[in-house]
């Protein structure tokens, strides 16, 4: 629907055509956006395999555990980036600015929840460092994401998106390097 609208679709009218351009503005770059998070995200999980592959070993139960690991948690951010660019898209064109905020600060916060209890089934030993660092970034995301966003509404949705990006590949990286240090050091045992 978002793509039809970008595109030119829906209702016509000459009366507010500048504003319904300016929104099918914000929806083309919002879907280029989305487009270039996932290539990015499926391009750090080739990546992320492959590295665990060569240090931890391939075929061992360790790097079963840690490629499993980074495959869940891509797949929630993928999703969650993807919810949260088009919830935002609707937003700034139905509502205000401010509720943006509201809605990626609680996106944010269901993410690292899903993130952490991950983790937890998965691998308790990282949760504690993992969690911090979460915790630590959500608190630099908020104040930037108050600091920032009274701006025009297009660099709002920009900034907005840039911040939650870098949440998400924060978060997979950091997870990802711990729990290859962590599986690393049981191994030399």
């Amino acid at each position: 629907m978002i793509l039809v609208w970008a595109l030119g679709g829906g209702d016509g009218g000459t009366s507010s055509s500048s504003s319904n351009n300016s929104s099918r503005l914000v929806a083309i770059i919002i879907i280029i956006i989305i487009i270039v998070v996932v290539v990015a995200i499926a391009a750090l999980v080739v990546v992320v395999v492959a590295v665990v592959i060569i240090v931890v070993g391939y075929g061992s139960s360790s790097s079963i555990v840690v490629v499993v690991v980074v495959v869940i948690v891509v797949v929630v951010a993928v999703v969650v980036v993807v919810v949260i660019v088009v919830v935002v898209v609707l937003v700034v064109v139905v509502v205000e600015v401010v509720v943006v905020v509201i809605v990626v600060v609680v996106v944010l916060v269901v993410v690292i929840i899903v993130v952490v209890v991950v983790l937890v089934v998965v691998l308790v030993v990282v949760v504690v460092v993992v969690v911090v660092v979460v915790v630590v970034v959500v608190v630099v995301v908020v104040v930037v994401v108050v600091v920032v966003v009274p701006v025009h509404f297009l660099l709002e949705v920009v900034v907005v998106v840039v911040v939650v990006v870098v949440v998400v590949v924060v978060v997979v990286v950091v997870v990802v390097v711990v729990v290859i240090i962590v599986k690393n050091s049981e191994v030399a045992e």
